[in-house]
């Protein structure tokens, strides 16, 4: 009975993930999060042009708020609309924008790369870019991209990857485009620095040896 409520949350947030990734296309859609309250159902949508959802007076963002409700997915969903800060390192928006590229015609290698070196130039430490379907030829095929620090699985890769998923519409077929992206605060369970011993600290050190040493040597 749990397995079934959490199967049928998670198919309730793909579709309104797919519904906002429809409707606020045009405003940079960038994900979002969902949050259960005592109040409702509070919707965090991160988009690049906040402005373009609110509207004059609020009025777009209670239209959208009306249809989500007329919906029936959610209870009394509340919607939040926060701008992404840097677009470059937003990994649904960098998806959605590499998938455009692909519908205008781009050859997807050119596409490929030219958002990838547009992810690491704004600072990310990793980036993958997997392509996949029928990208020359009748056949599919996959071609991936990585460039830097990048986690496959495991807690870390859950708390610092950044996951965007889109799909482009081409006459040949359809082509998957998956973006994962390490931001550059990302806290990083590997990485070490060696730090500079202070002359003055290593001599303290040193005479701190010295007298447990001669300590050991007068119990002897």
């Amino acid at each position: 009975m749990i397995e079934k409520i959490f199967v049928e949350e998670g198919i309730k947030k793909v579709r309104m993930n797919e519904y906002f990734g429809k409707e606020l296309e045009r405003a940079g859609y960038g994900g979002m999060d969902i949050k259960r309250t005592p109040m409702g159902t509070q919707i965090t949508v991160n988009v690049e042009k906040p402005g373009m959802i609110i509207g004059k007076d609020g009025r777009k963002i209670k239209e959208l708020t009306d249809d989500v409700n007329r919906r029936q997915e959610l209870d009394n969903p509340q919607i939040d609309v926060q701008p992404i800060e840097v677009p470059d390192l937003s990994a649904p928006l960098m998806a959605n924008r590499l998938a455009k590229l692909i519908e205008r015609g781009w050859h997807f290698r050119r596409a490929g790369r030219s958002t990838l070196q547009r992810i690491m130039d704004k600072g990310a430490l990793g980036c993958e870019i997997i392509m996949s379907g029928k990208l020359k030829g009748p056949r599919g095929r996959m071609e991936k991209m990585v460039d830097g620090y990048i986690k496959h699985c495991g807690e870390v890769a859950e708390e610092i990857v950044d996951r965007g998923y889109a799909i482009a519409k081409t006459k040949s077929g359809v082509i998957g485009v998956r973006v994962w992206i390490v931001k550059p605060d990302a806290k990083r369970p590997d990485a070490f620095r060696i730090l500079a011993i202070n002359e003055n600290v290593k001599e303290e050190e040193e005479k701190i040896e010295e007298k447990e040493e001669e300590g050991k040597e007068k119990e002897e």
